[in-house]
């Protein structure tokens, strides 16, 4: 599937809280929470990093193989082209990128539950540093409305992913592992402040 995706992303200090407020205006769950594995790929010299541009093979309930170029910020909204299929097979799927020159440059897991307002995805997520709010529509107005009704600061959306976001708390915090897992984080407390955010749900 190739389509634009346009989407904000907001740093949450109580995820229960803002659930339940999504919720109680009137959002249907979509999918409940499941444990992902990521498996971003590059070229060995980082070709795809380098150039702005994501391929990565996610592993939840399914396998997916997602691409993604061309970031842009739009009246506050990230929107970057994407491509999106699903296979049966993490390892040979793997296999299939390594053997076309491509290795995995980072893993990163997260647990994430799926909400509905309409045409509106909220993406509920947890991660090894810190619980999100992903809002994702067809335009910028339907995800700004959507923040306002669940009492966001539009003014702290994040403007990078998560990996982006581990790079800046590995290098506040001086960690030297590389992967963003449970298991790495473990006996590790992160603030907004390492993560060099602000929490939008006031």
């Amino acid at each position: 599937m190739d389509f634009q995706e346009k989407e904000v992303k907001f740093y949450i200090q109580d995820l229960p809280r803002l659930v339940a407020r999504a919720q109680a205006t009137g959002a249907d769950l979509a999918r409940g929470r499941l444990f992902e594995r990521n498996l971003r790929l590059d070229t060995p010299e980082g070709d795809l990093v380098r150039a702005g541009r994501v391929l990565r093979i996610r592993q939840d309930d399914q396998v997916r193989v997602t691409y993604k170029d061309n970031a842009r910020s739009e009246n506050g909204v990230m929107v970057r082209t994407e491509i999106e299929f699903t296979t049966d097979n993490l390892e040979v799927t793997r296999r299939f990128f390594e053997a076309l020159g491509y290795r995995v440059s980072v893993i990163y897991e997260k647990y994430r539950q799926v909400y509905r307002i309409g045409d509106v995805e909220l993406m509920f997520d947890e991660l090894p540093f810190g619980s999100f709010v992903e809002i994702e529509a067809v335009n910028a107005v339907l995800i700004e409305g959507v923040a306002q009704m669940l009492g966001l600061d539009w003014s702290r959306s994040i403007k990078t992913n998560y990996l982006g976001l581990f790079e800046i708390v590995r290098k506040n915090r001086g960690l030297d592992f590389q992967d963003l897992t449970f298991v790495n984080f473990e006996g590790v407390s992160i603030t907004a402040a390492d993560l060099a955010v602000q929490p939008a749900d006031g």
